[in-house]
């Protein structure tokens, strides 16, 4: 490793992290400087640099920083293990716009040759065009590629079941909610079970995936309307999820 070090300041102007963050990351035992000057100044080493990799990338995928220090702590994450996930997340990311283009191309050459599209293939590809929007918004690309990979796991069959599963699971946890039954009682908890089961079916557990989809429901009023998740049964369900850990 190279003797060469870096100030707080000459990092964050390299790094882009904000002097504010690298800080943070001191006071919480997540990235402290190797050295200090006589001055008290921190002092960053190689060693630092290679452990602020790590921290962004698993930040990059979800983790909390509690989580990544918890991660780092317990288990040698190597540079070069960083290295080669940074860039399948640059290669699924790529797929993802080629994918894009594609769709683009597609239209373009049928518009180019005169053909008559019907507004309902214009209303299907804006519909594709705005979920990989979003998933592109709410899903960094290495989460995809892990839901790409999850769906082929899955397979067809059961994600057809499990997408007729939610109305019907969304339409009794509103019942339960209408009836005023408390969130403890084991009728709520049987459907809380369900919902987390389902969730986790769709995620394989990955705790950044689940919490990519608790934002995108949040910030999209659309997907709650679809789905027929509003705020009260949100609060609820939650409330339910809370005890059934």
């Amino acid at each position: 490793m190279s003797t060469e070090t870096w100030t707080i300041g000459q990092l964050a102007r390299r790094t882009g992290v904000s002097i504010r963050a690298l800080h943070h990351y001191d006071e919480i035992g997540l990235l402290s400087p190797a050295e200090r000057t006589d001055s008290g100044y921190r002092l960053y080493v190689a060693e630092d640099i290679a452990r602020l990799h790590r921290i962004k990338a698993l930040r990059q995928l979800g983790f909390t920083l509690t989580e990544i220090r918890n991660l780092l702590e317990q288990c040698a994450v190597s540079p070069r293990e960083m290295v080669e996930d940074h860039l399948r997340q640059m290669r699924a990311h790529m797929e993802l716009e080629q994918r894009l283009c594609e769709r683009l191309q597609m239209l373009a050459r049928r518009l180019s040759s005169a053909e008559s599209i019907s507004s309902e293939e214009f209303l299907d590809v804006i519909e594709v065009m705005s979920m990989v929007e979003k998933n592109e918004k709410y899903y960094i690309p290495e989460q995809l590629a892990w839901l790409r990979e999850r769906a082929d796991t899955i397979g067809e069959e059961r994600i057809h079941a499990v997408e007729s599963e939610w109305p019907e699971l969304i339409a009794q946890v509103r019942t339960e909610m209408e009836r005023g039954t408390d969130p403890r009682d084991e009728r709520a908890q049987r459907l809380a079970a369900r919902w987390r089961g389902l969730i986790q079916e769709f995620s394989g557990g990955h705790a950044g995936i689940e919490a990519s989809l608790q934002t995108m429901y949040v910030n999209e009023p659309d997907m709650r309307a679809r789905s027929g998740i509003d705020p009260d049964l949100a609060a609820y369900i939650g409330k339910a999820l809370a005890m059934d850990q």
